[in-house]
């Protein structure tokens, strides 16, 4: 039997548990948020806790093992990041985005960040653009052709601020261009008050203005916006006797930066980072991290001019992150940084997922990206309102609407997609000028090992085929030791090969005096690029003779195939019939005025003139006519190229050891359309006669053969 005391006993107890569980909910509910806890440094600094960033706490490795990480920016639960207290500026205010981009690596980089950033935005932006030459050719044409609305792009040359910068040891990979975010300052407008600046390799997976919208929550002092670096690396404790540079804590990650710029100016930023900096050199030989260090070592010095950002705003992903204390408990990532040089092929546990984000926006179509701002004014990029007023005029009943459509249609241009490097200039060298889809791209190798000079080609692909091509170029020995060769990625849009605006393209980006107009199915002869250069030399077509040399086009129907090594070798194979004339049963006419019976014995070039339908492959000076790109598809595409090079006099001279042969391949779907049906080859004749029309109004009557020339072919059709 229970003594009669022991339940008056046990209900005391349970009281004073409640009013105890009370106290202890009532802590939580009405006194200090213990997440909002400063770490000691940063009240020994000063530093307020803001937005809840710094949390003193518990974590687990998922191994049974726990830490306390003091000074942890990345707990909170992440409220910040999509809190309800940030108040986003009017949808149609301007953000400003600055980027340093210079190479062709970083110039691809760039592409995927905005289409991340286009993705979500809801607000005009105006890019500033830091970028060396090569970047800005590549991104002026970009931009220009991607026809973004409300998208502005401003471009700076990143020549003026290298010797800003150029007095600094830099080990890391970056460079030069990895320390002009410090004085960003001095090459923006005076006008521009704040800027976010973006690192190439970050992903958005959220709309930038909620990252502006940070800019809010600046004290008076807070000049530069931060999240906290996410490794040990400030911290010194990596490696032995690693020795980093000062900073607070962790130190701060300048992947992704907010900037105060007219408060900088205030503050005398300029003076004040050159003295830490000078001063961390006297004992420390170079930067590591570039401008990070920098960065850090100010803010050691002067902890209120940053305002700390929540952790998912950058999440890193180095070889030593712990990145994973930020987004194991994020309720949503917000920009994902590939801070590593091995970019997407760092180790991590859940490198996978990230990396999946990041080839969502690399495969993405950009072309989707053109979608108004609903409801802001003025968004139209040069040209493209009075392209939709074209559009919206065509008739899509009418038989023709799929060449019309196609013919104003403006595609995206990535030029010099891929590392190049020019040859040195030389009076008589020759570009090899070519266009191409995916289903051709198994030509590469071969072509490659047949023309050993530079190449300019321009490929048709979709943005995923770009990262395929991309990939299979890395894997190709043959392509990857090619940096002579140029490679243009035109994004596909619309039902028809535009077969001449690629041939343009590739064609404005050759860099020799002279191109030798080709396309992908030929395989030149083996001497063909000396044997050219040297012919252009003799001919002497340096002076004011105008010429195009003809290369005479054969074919071969077996996809086994002896290349020949010499004319004579081919005249072998021409005899026994393993060769023919190129295209001699179905299209003779486009290649009769070549004679080649004279060619057989001919020993010096020979003069040949035009004919109804010539369409040789030839080579001319790089500043010969451009193609007519309203021919679209299959058919008559170079034939109104030779028509302008005639009409120009240009003098068509036969080369007697020149030869280019075609491979068999399976037929296009444009060719496989024009054999089946009328329609296509009824809307081709339109075309054709459009041609000659302003053929006449800018040649007068020496068109008028080219005219005579046509009305007799349709009365033989």
């Amino acid at each position: 039997m229970l003594p009669r005391g022991r339940p008056r006993a046990m209900g005391v107890a349970v009281l004073l548990l409640l009013l105890l569980l009370l106290l202890v909910i009532g802590f939580f509910l009405f006194g200090r948020d213990p997440e909002c806890e400063r770490p000691n440094w940063a009240e020994k600094e000063g530093i307020l806790c803001d937005h809840c960033l710094f949390t003193p706490r518990v974590f687990s490795d998922g191994l049974g093992t726990t830490a306390t990480l003091d000074g942890d920016l990345y707990g909170g639960r992440n409220r910040s990041a999509s809190s309800p207290q940030l108040l986003l500026p009017p949808k149609c205010e301007m953000l400003h985005v600055a980027i340093v981009c210079a190479g062709y690596n970083s110039s691809r980089e760039i592409v995927t960040l905005m289409k991340s950033v286009l993705f979500y935005r809801k607000n005009p932006l105006h890019l500033h653009l830091i970028t060396d030459a090569i970047a800005r050719n590549i991104l002026e044409t970009l931009f220009r052709t991607w026809m973004v609305p409300a998208l502005v792009v401003s471009f700076y040359d990143a020549e003026e601020l290298k010797p800003l910068v150029s007095w600094i040891p830099n080990k890391h990979y970056s460079g030069l261009y990895g320390l002009m975010k410090l004085v960003l300052p001095r090459i923006l407008p005076l006008s521009l008050a704040r800027v976010i600046v973006l690192d190439t390799d970050v992903t958005f997976s959220s709309d930038i203005v909620e990252l502006w919208a940070f800019f809010g929550h600046f004290s008076d002092k807070q000049v530069v916006g931060l999240v906290e670096n996410q490794s040990d690396w400030y911290l010194g404790n990596l490696w032995k006797n690693h020795r980093p540079w000062p900073a607070l804590g962790r130190g701060f990650n300048t992947g992704v930066i907010l900037l105060w710029l007219d408060r900088l100016q205030q503050t005398d930023w300029e003076q004040m980072w050159k003295l830490t900096a000078k001063r961390e050199l006297l004992s420390l030989t170079a930067t590591s991290l570039a401008d990070q260090d920098i960065f850090n070592a100010v803010i050691k010095e002067h902890p209120e001019l940053v305002h700390p950002l929540p952790c998912v705003w950058n999440v890193q992903l180095s070889d030593h992150t712990l990145a994973e204390r930020c987004y194991l408990e994020a309720a949503d990532l917000k920009v994902i940084h590939w801070n590593s040089p091995k970019k997407l092929r760092v180790k991590n546990k859940h490198a996978e997922f990230f990396r999946n984000l990041h080839l969502t926006f690399l495969g993405y179509d950009g072309k989707l990206l053109r979608r108004e701002l609903f409801g802001c004014p003025n968004q139209f990029p040069p040209g493209a309102e009075q392209l939709q007023q074209a559009l919206a005029q065509l008739d899509e009943e009418e038989p023709c609407f799929e060449f019309r459509q196609q013919q104003l249609t403006v595609h995206r241009v990535h030029i010099t997609f891929l590392s190049h490097q020019p040859p040195p200039p030389q009076p008589h060298d020759v570009t090899l000028v070519a266009q191409l889809s995916m289903d051709r791209l198994q030509m590469l190798e071969a072509l490659c090992r047949h023309w050993s000079g530079p190449m300019s080609l321009a490929l048709y692909l979709t943005d995923a085929e770009a990262q395929q091509f991309l990939h299979f170029v890395e894997m190709s020995p043959v392509l990857s030791a090619r940096k002579d060769v140029a490679y243009h990625v035109v994004y596909r849009d619309g039902p028809l090969y535009p077969v001449n605006q690629l041939r343009n393209v590739a064609l404005a980006q050759a860099l020799t005096p002279y191109v030798f107009l080709s396309d992908i199915d030929f395989l030149p002869a083996y001497s063909l690029y000396d044997y050219l250069r040297a012919s252009i030399e003799q001919l002497d077509l340096g002076s004011r003779r105008k010429a195009a040399l003809v290369v005479p086009a054969f074919e071969t129907l077996h996809y086994r195939f002896s290349f020949p090594n010499s004319k004579a070798e081919l005249l072998t194979l021409l005899d026994a019939g393993s060769l023919h004339t190129f295209r001699y049963h179905e299209w003779p006419q486009g290649h009769a005025s070549t004679d080649y019976s004279r060619w057989r014995e001919a020993q010096a070039p020979y003069r040949v003139q035009w004919s109804a339908d010539y369409e040789p492959y030839v080579v001319v000076p790089r500043d010969c006519p451009r193609y007519d790109p309203r021919f679209v598809g299959f058919g008559w595409n170079k034939v109104a190229h030779i028509i302008e090079l005639d009409a120009q006099e240009y003098e068509f001279l036969v080369l007697p050891e020149a030869f280019s042969i075609h491979l068999p391949h399976a037929p296009s779907l444009d060719i496989s359309r024009f054999r089946s049906s009328p329609t296509y080859r009824d809307c081709l004749q339109a075309l054709k006669e459009e041609f000659h029309q302003d053929l006449s109004r800018r040649y007068g009557s020496a068109a008028l053969k080219y005219l005579t020339a046509l009305q007799l072919s349709r009365s033989r059709a």
